[in-house]
């Protein structure tokens, strides 16, 4: 992308500061924002809201699951019983995507996952007892190790293609504004 994904303009901020307003929602005792590479540019020019927690990753370069750990840490400091985890990139996700993950956790699921068309999505949802797996997990395979390895606990939440949406290249940008801009007045979904 030529710099954080983070900091990538969508509506009227940027991509860290609306996933952090999604997120903000009942049932979400708190947001906390994991910041890698750059740390220090995006919580400056982010505008990440005021009530969202900010954690550094200083192991950023050694992979994803690395920022899992660092929120983990910071979600059993706050006492969570259960976490979403969602990558920046995918700030387009529905609201009611993640009221369901946010439903599904709470009605006993150890993972939550939104699907559509057969695909899983984001936000992932892990139950407590599933955070010592999520520790354990190989750099290389992530959070989908836990996922493959305890298929009967994973609740797949229907959902619609918001849940698969993510931002990779310039290109996955400029499409999407053009197909925001082909849609008829007052179609959007938030």
């Amino acid at each position: 992308m030529g710099g954080p994904k983070a900091l990538l303009p969508v509506g009227e901020g940027t991509f860290l500061s609306r996933v952090c307003r999604l997120f903000a929602r009942p049932g979400i005792a708190a947001v906390v924002a994991v910041l890698g590479a750059e740390a220090v540019r995006v919580r400056a020019g982010a505008g990440i809201p005021p009530e969202a927690k900010v954690a550094v990753n200083e192991r950023w370069r050694e992979g994803m699951l690395t920022s899992v750990w660092v929120g983990l840490d910071a979600a059993e400091a706050l006492g969570a019983e259960a976490v979403l985890l969602h990558p920046v990139d995918n700030p387009l996700v529905a609201p009611a995507t993640i009221d369901a993950v946010v439903a599904a956790l709470a009605g006993g699921a150890e993972i939550a996952v939104p699907s559509h068309a057969g695909r899983r999505g984001h936000p992932a949802g892990f139950a407590r007892s599933c955070w010592p797996a999520l520790r354990a997990a190989p750099l290389d395979g992530g959070a989908r190790t836990v996922l493959a390895a305890r298929p009967g606990r994973v609740v797949h939440v229907p959902s619609g293609p918001d849940c698969l949406v993510d931002f990779d290249t310039p290109r996955d940008v400029i499409e999407a504004r053009e197909a925001r801009r082909r849609l008829p007045r007052g179609g959007e979904r938030s």
